[in-house]
Formats: C-alpha cells, sequence, structure tokens
C-alpha cells in the first residue's frame, strides 16, 4: 500500500480528539423578538427566555442540521426525542409532573417546525415554570407527611429505575409513590444507624435542596437545558456545553483537575461513578467502584456532609474538587441491586492525576509448555495519553502511549518473550493518533481506520508501511468498557490477522465528536461568561474490513465472562444511539489467516475452562452479580429488606469461598474481607494461555508443512 493512500491530516486529527475550535459558516438571519404580548404574558408566567437565549437557540439548531453525522428517520421522530431528552433532564424520577404537563409539552414542541427553536425555547420556559410549582407543592406535602409515613407489608416494594415508569396521572398517584419514596428514604438511612432525629433532618434539607434548585433556576439554566436536549436528541454524544461545563472539560481533557479521579453522570436524581481514572485517588483507594452513587459530599475531615441527591451534575463536582492534598469524604451508596442497600462513608485525598499513573506498563507471565517454561510479556494500556502541548511546543520526547509501547516491546525483547498480550480492558479510549501509532508496531503500518463525515467524504488514517515492531503471537484483551480508540485498536489487529482478540463484546462507540466554539458565531458579545460550546457528531468510524465499531463494537474471537449486561451497558443502553452500518471495505495484506486457527485455539480454551473449578467459581459470581444488577426494586419493609440483604451478602460470601477455595486460600466471613487482589486476575492468565497455544498451534502447522514439503520432495 503506498503512502498516498494514507490521510494524516492534522485538521482531522484535531477533529476526532477535540483540540481545537471550529466556526462553521452559517447564515445571519436574525432572531425575531418575543412579541410585547407573549413577553408580558410569559413575565406573568416566571422567567422569559432572553434576546441571547433566542439566538443561542437558534445557532446551536442551524449548526446540528447543516453539521451533524446522522440522518434522522423523520422531523417528528427528532422532536418527540427532543422533548424525551428535555422531560429527562428536568424531572428524571418523574417524582414532580403530572402526565397533563407533560403531554401538553410533547404536543407544543409536535407541533413545531424544526427550524423553529424559539417556539421550542418557549415552551422549555414554560414547562420548567409549571416543574417549579409542582416541586413547591409537593416538598411542602413531602415536610408534612414526613412523621406519618405508613408502614409496608412484607411484598411491597419500591422501583429504584424510574426511567421508563409512567408518569403519574393524578396528584393521589404522585401521593402513593412519594409514599414510597420517603419510606424507602427513611428505611435506607435507618438502615445506616442513623436515629430519628438525623434522619428527620436529613430528609428535610434533601426535599428543601430540590425546590431551591427549582426555585432559583435563572432563564440560563432553563436554556442550557433545552439545548443539551436539542442536541441529545440526534445522538447520544452530541450536547450543549455551558462556560462552566466546558471549563470543566478542558480540565478533564489536560488532566489538570484536582479532585478524586473518577468520571460521574446523574442516574435520574443520583450522581452515579461511570468510571474511577486509572492513577487517581478513587481507583487507588480500593474502595469504590463504577456504578456506586454518590449521595453526600463532605470539604475536610471534619466538614458538614451534605446531601447531594437531586442536585445538578456539575454543582457536585464543584463540591468534589478541592486543592491538591486537602480531604474530600462522600457518602457513598451500592448499586441498584447490590447486596448491601445502607451508605457508607469514603474519605479520599484529593490529588492531580498524573501522566506517569495511567501509562502503559510490562510484565512477564510464565506458562508451562511441552518443552518447558513459554514467557508471555503483558502489556497494560490503560488509556491512550498524549502530551499535546509538548507535541505543538515540537518537543522531540513528548509523552505518548506509542513512544512508551515501543519501548516496553524492547525491554520485553531483551527479556526474552515468546508471545504477547495488550492488555485494553477498562480503557476508555483517548488520543486517536496514538491508538493508530501503537497499530502499527504490530501491522507493520498501513490504513488503520476509515472515517466517514457528515458529507460523505472518507478519510483513511494511518502509518506509513513498514516492518513491525512486534511479529510475533499476540492476543488483545477487552471488555465491555473497552470503547473508541480501543475499538479501534482491537479490530485493526483482527482485520490484519495479527492477533486473537479475547474478552467481552466492546462497548460499541463508534462516532466522531468536535467541539465548536459559540463564541465564533456573534454571540460572545451577548453575556459576560461567553456562548458555550457545542459538541457535535461529525464523523464516524470504520474498520478496514468496512464493518463499523458503532453498537456493534468488536466481536471477540474468543469470549470471556463479564458481568456487565450488553443491553445495559455500551453504546444499545444510551438514549437515540446512531445505528450501526458498514462502507466499502479496503484491500490489505493480513499477515495471517487467523480463522484457520481460531476453531482450535476454542477447542483449547473450551476444554481448559471446563476443568478449572477456579474459572466455573469466577463465572457463577459474575453470573449472580449479573442477575443481582437486573433488580432494582427494593423492600419497604425493614424485615424483609434485612433479610433481602442478608440472602444476598450469603450467597455472594458462598461464592467468592468457592473461588478463594480453588486458588487454596482461607474462606472469609463477610464481603467486606473481599479483597480481589489477593485473587489472580484469572482473565489474564487465560489470555496468557491462550497465546501459548496459539504458539503451540503454529509451531504444529509449521512442522506439518515441513514433513509435507519431506514428503514431497522425496
Amino acid at each position: 500500500m503506498s503512502r498516498k493512500t494514507i490521510s494524516k491530516s492534522a485538521l482531522i486529527l484535531s477533529l476526532l480528539l477535540f483540540s481545537g475550535a471550529c466556526a462553521l459558516a452559517l447564515g445571519t438571519t436574525p432572531v425575531t423578538a418575543l412579541s410585547s404580548a407573549n413577553a408580558e404574558e410569559t413575565d406573568k408566567q416566571g422567567l422569559a427566555p432572553q434576546q441571547h437565549d433566542l439566538e443561542k437557540a437558534r445557532v446551536v439548531t442551524q449548526l446540528l442540521q447543516s453539521y451533524h453525522y446522522g440522518e434522522r428517520g423523520s422531523e417528528n421522530d427528532l422532536l418527540v426525542d427532543a422533548a424525551n431528552a428535555y422531560l429527562r433532564l428536568l424531572d428524571p424520577g418523574r417524582f414532580f409532573l403530572l402526565k397533563e404537563d407533560v403531554e401538553e409539552f410533547r404536543s407544543r414542541m409536535a407541533a413545531t417546525e424544526q427550524e423553529d427553536s424559539q417556539t421550542r425555547l418557549q415552551a422549555a420556559f414554560d414547562l420548567h415554570e409549571t416543574y417549579r410549582e409542582r416541586v413547591e407543592s409537593r416538598v411542602k406535602k413531602a415536610l408534612e407527611t414526613l412523621d406519618s409515613t405508613p408502614e409496608f407489608e412484607a411484598d411491597e416494594r419500591f422501583e429504584q429505575d424510574r426511567r421508563e415508569a409512567e408518569w403519574a396521572s393524578s396528584g393521589d398517584e404522585l401521593d402513593r409513590l412519594w409514599a414510597k419514596r420517603i419510606a424507602h428514604d427513611k428505611l435506607t438511612l435507618q438502615l445506616a444507624d442513623r436515629d430519628a432525629e438525623q434522619i428527620r433532618e436529613n430528609l428535610e434539607r434533601r426535599y428543601q435542596n430540590s425546590l431551591e434548585r427549582a426555585k432559583e433556576a435563572e432563564h440560563t439554566d432553563i436554556t442550557e437545558k433545552y439545548l443539551d436536549a436539542w442536541a441529545r436528541a440526534f445522538d447520544p454524544h452530541s450536547s450543549y456545553f455551558s462556560p462552566r461545563r466546558s471549563e470543566e472539560f478542558d480540565m478533564e481533557m489536560s488532566l489538570e483537575l484536582e479532585g478524586i479521579g473518577a468520571k460521574l453522570t446523574m442516574d435520574q436524581d443520583m450522581t452515579e461513578i461511570v468510571e474511577l481514572i486509572p492513577g487517581g485517588p478513587a481507583e487507588r483507594s480500593g474502595e469504590l467502584e463504577a456504578g456506586e452513587r454518590i449521595i453526600g459530599v463532605a470539604d475536610g475531615e471534619d466538614g458538614e456532609m451534605k446531601d447531594v441527591v437531586g442536585w445538578q451534575l456539575h454543582d457536585v463536582v464543584q463540591l468534589i474538587r478541592g486543592p491538591k492534598e486537602s480531604t474530600v469524604r462522600l457518602k457513598v451508596m451500592p448499586p441498584s441491586g447490590a447486596s448491601n442497600t445502607s451508605p457508607r462513608e469514603v474519605k479520599l485525598v484529593r490529588n492531580k492525576i498524573a501522566l506517569e499513573d495511567q501509562a502503559a506498563q510490562k510484565r512477564i507471565i510464565e506458562k508451562p509448555f511441552k518443552d518447558g517454561t513459554k514467557r508471555i510479556g503483558v502489556i497494560e494500556i490503560p488509556r491512550f495519553y498524549r502530551d499535546f502541548s509538548g507535541a505543538q511546543a515540537g518537543e522531540g520526547d513528548f509523552r505518548s502511549t506509542a513512544r512508551d509501547v515501543q519501548n516496553l516491546l524492547n525491554e520485553l525483547e531483551e527479556e526474552g518473550i515468546d508471545g504477547l498480550v495488550i492488555d485494553l480492558r477498562g480503557n476508555s479510549g483517548g488520543a486517536l493518533q496514538e491508538a493508530i501509532g501503537v497499530t502499527s508496531l504490530f501491522t507493520g503500518g498501513g490504513v488503520a481506520v476509515q472515517v466517514r463525515h457528515h458529507d460523505g467524504s472518507i478519510d483513511h488514517l494511518g502509518e506509513p508501511e513498514q516492518e513491525p515492531i512486534y511479529a510475533g503471537p499476540l492476543a488483545v484483551m477487552v471488555d465491555r468498557t473497552s470503547a473508541s480508540a480501543s475499538e479501534i485498536l482491537a479490530g485493526a489487529i483482527q482485520d490484519y490477522g495479527r492477533g486473537v482478540v479475547l474478552g467481552a463484546q466492546t462497548f460499541g462507540k463508534g462516532t466522531v465528536q468536535h467541539m465548536i466554539d459559540l463564541n465564533a458565531h456573534g454571540l460572545a458579545n451577548h453575556a459576560d461568561e461567553g456562548a458555550g460550546r457545542l459538541k457535535l457528531t461529525i464523523a464516524q468510524f470504520y474498520r478496514v474490513s468496512g464493518e463499523g465499531t458503532q453498537l456493534d463494537g468488536i466481536t471477540p474471537d474468543i469470549v470471556l465472562p463479564t458481568a456487565l449486561d450488553r443491553d445495559d451497558y455500551g453504546e444499545r443502553a444510551a438514549e437515540n444511539p446512531l445505528p450501526a452500518n458498514r462502507i466499502a471495505p479496503l484491500e490489505v495484506s493480513k499477515h495471517y489467516d487467523l480463522s484457520a486457527i481460531i476453531d482450535r485455539l476454542l477447542q483449547k480454551h473450551n476444554q481448559r475452562i471446563e476443568e478449572s473449578e477456579a474459572f466455573q467459581a469466577f463465572q457463577r459470581e459474575l453470573d449472580y452479580q449479573s442477575e443481582l444488577r437486573q433488580e432494582t426494586s427494593i423492600a419497604l419493609n425493614r424485615e424483609a429488606r434485612e433479610k433481602e440483604q442478608e440472602k444476598r451478602e450469603q450467597a455472594l460470601v458462598e461464592l467468592h469461598n468457592k473461588r478463594r477455595e480453588a486458588h487454596g486460600l482461607e474462606p472469609i466471613e463477610s464481603r467486606d474481607e473481599i479483597d480481589q487482589d489477593e485473587l489472580p486476575d484469572l482473565q489474564l492468565q487465560l489470555g496468557a494461555e491462550t497465546v501459548r497455544d496459539k504458539i503451540l498451534v503454529l509451531n504444529e502447522e509449521k512442522e506439518a508443512s515441513g514433513a509435507l514439503t519431506t514428503i514431497l520432495g522425496d
């Protein structure tokens, strides 16, 4: 393949990495101000959208219509999705609005033309005013009935996941729902050893906070929600960033954020941990895990624990953030479906997340072989990192994943390895250049990924052809959280026949986003804080085979167990994901036709796990954890909840002890004693054994080929 077929345009790469801003040309159609009658009526009802809000809505609408990558099924679908997205942002738990409020809002949205952002924004403001009134009424009633919550029978439950629940059709229906919510909240605090006075004070603050946030919302807050909802209607990765959110995004991308090192999201009215950043305080503590929910934050060793249930995400982030080496205390709830439903306190020391802490690392695993021992090298890549400032400054030794991996490969070769495992489990992506660079170390260059843009043009990104740095037996390990750049690397290793992919179906994020500075569209002078930015999906990734990574991600050659369900975690679980599709494949030279040996490798793998009690125990424990994740309702009766919790705890301890027994470890008595570091990384061991199998199979094929050559020569 010639170098001319490979595009490495700096512009394209900057788009993929959000490293620049572009001013896309738009028309300058003036925004029609609200009529005086309309404005007067709005003033009577509450907040009104300002001229600056209307102009931002117009610009965002035009940008999405002109440059978004995806194709909408119909205009009506878009309007429905936008209405639903706004409702999810405004009342995610469906605890305040009534069905009649929702239906009126949906009707108003559906009656507009796609370009009519002014009418839709006004509908969003009107619904917020209704929402504020509902919150005020509901919180007042909740506080009045806080001491008179009825006792519930053993079979009565509270559904924690209300994202798809029906909207209440009457005030009486909301009364019943709130009776259950209050009972659940009180019981949860009781099981955390809070007395009656502490419980009342905690819940009073929690419910009062909901009212204060609704009443204190300004026109910019409502506009932000609407613009974010309108963008999310196009796809889950397009969104509006207010100036404050833009600043937080920049700090996250530059790793300058001093905090706990965790990615957070809103799950209904709670802040959920999505991912622990490698090397961050949260990951290093070993006390937190993805899926857990933060319900309280306190600054310092003895600061007041503030209940953050129902807070906006950026407000929770601001509370968690603080100076380096200062202390933050979190009150954390287990994931929905966990055996334990009581909150606990976790203390962390804030710190910067150093690039070194996310750097690739190596190790060697020794595996028995028919003629001795095979040494299998392992390179773990937690993230595809790149020192952008060093690269832009022309520093010759700036830090990069590809350079680090190449150095580790050289060291492993000097130490003597017979095969290699690249561990991408938990790697959610990062710098595209680095994923392409790492790919070339094993494929010898060539196109690593195809990128199709909103206008239909296609770029082929890769490195010039050369000899691979490492050409030996190779396997790549992935899991459900491996995403984006990780999927590009794993897919290229498959497509070039360079290695076997093991693990679970990957995340399935196959789209490309770009940050557009709205100040570049004549909006900067309307407000001191600026206009914010639009994160816009502009392109899609495709493998050299023509297959997209969108939705389906990478299908492993050999499947390993996972507790994360494909339909509950990944791109398929998101709202309005773009569809999977494919484009024309490229002709590439495969290093080896792995399809010829995959069946033999699978046969050896299946036989091994069938004979391994350790693996069977591991599989049973993961299956039970997956089963618990599906159960999102919880008992409202104390005795029933305690029995349920005890039963789950006992089952988990028994399953974990079976694993310990298989590895020759003493049993534990409670789940609090579980230390995963005590147990070997069974999946990594299976990866190393697969590489050993590959060496064996390739040697057998070479011997058979040599014998055939001898016979034919005779």
